[in-house]
């Protein structure tokens, strides 16, 4: 699923096992589909180039793709919002409450050797891309982990390689990248955080639906951000009531 960029090289992406976890009971529909490829994500090799990440491919698998796709609201402004904030169906409600949980903290403990033990969880939803979004870039210094999961299916855009993430081994060029994740098909992202972790995408204006989960410090730059995601949800709330 990777492209070879002029001084790029193809990402693999690793297959499906099996299913492991308990699904939660959602209050308000079915048990929450608990399907996420932990086998896969054990089994993955830990890529190294341009930085540490695994990249699996239908984490998510297909039907349970299909099931929260229909369960994810329009979204027509860019930017991550909090699932509080958002008509968010039971089946994709379930999905991002079982990433948060403790299977997906412990798993990914494990592959890249950190201690996730008492890291806070924060997780946001974003629907769509615009001009501005794509810029090449290290995320927060309070995300210790980020972790991605693609809900979109696969179009012309993305075999143009338009709105594709790109891992970057440096802060200059958008070309010089080691893999290339097309937002598709229930793929999984996890790379630690760093201060060169640059990844950036080519522009793409449309519907891009992923979850993000973030392993936070403890630090007060993460306590102010969790705050703001907090304050966000609420006020998106009251302007969705309105």
């Amino acid at each position: 699923m990777g492209r070879q960029g002029p001084r790029g090289r193809q990402g693999k992406i690793a297959g499906r096992g099996q299913q492991c976890d308990k699904p939660p009971v959602s209050p308000d529909g079915p048990p929450a589909m608990s399907v996420l490829d932990y086998r896969a994500l054990e089994a993955a090799p830990l890529a190294t180039d341009p930085f540490p990440h695994l990249l699996i491919a239908n984490f998510l698998p297909p039907a349970a793709l299909a099931a929260v796709g229909a369960d994810l609201p329009p979204i027509d402004k860019g930017g991550s919002f909090p699932p509080a904030s958002l008509r968010v169906g039971p089946a994709a409600r379930g999905v991002m409450e079982v990433m948060a949980g403790p299977g997906l903290r412990a798993a990914i403990a494990t592959r890249f050797g950190l201690d996730l033990t008492d890291a806070p969880t924060m997780v946001t939803l974003r629907g769509r891309t615009g001009p501005r979004d794509g810029r090449i870039h290290c995320d927060s210094t309070a995300k210790r982990v980020t972790v991605l999961l693609y809900l979109n299916r696969e179009t012309d855009a993305w075999a143009r390689h338009d709105g594709c993430l790109r891992l970057l081994r440096g802060p200059d060029d958008l070309e010089d990248f080691a893999a290339e994740v097309p937002p598709v098909n229930g793929t999984l992202l996890v790379f630690p955080n760093g201060p060169t972790t640059w990844h950036g995408h080519r522009t793409f204006v449309g519907p891009r639906y992923a979850v993000q989960l973030n392993y936070m410090t403890t630090d007060g730059k993460a306590r102010s951000e969790l705050r703001r995601h907090r304050i966000s949800a609420f006020v998106k709330r009251l302007t969705r009531a309105a």
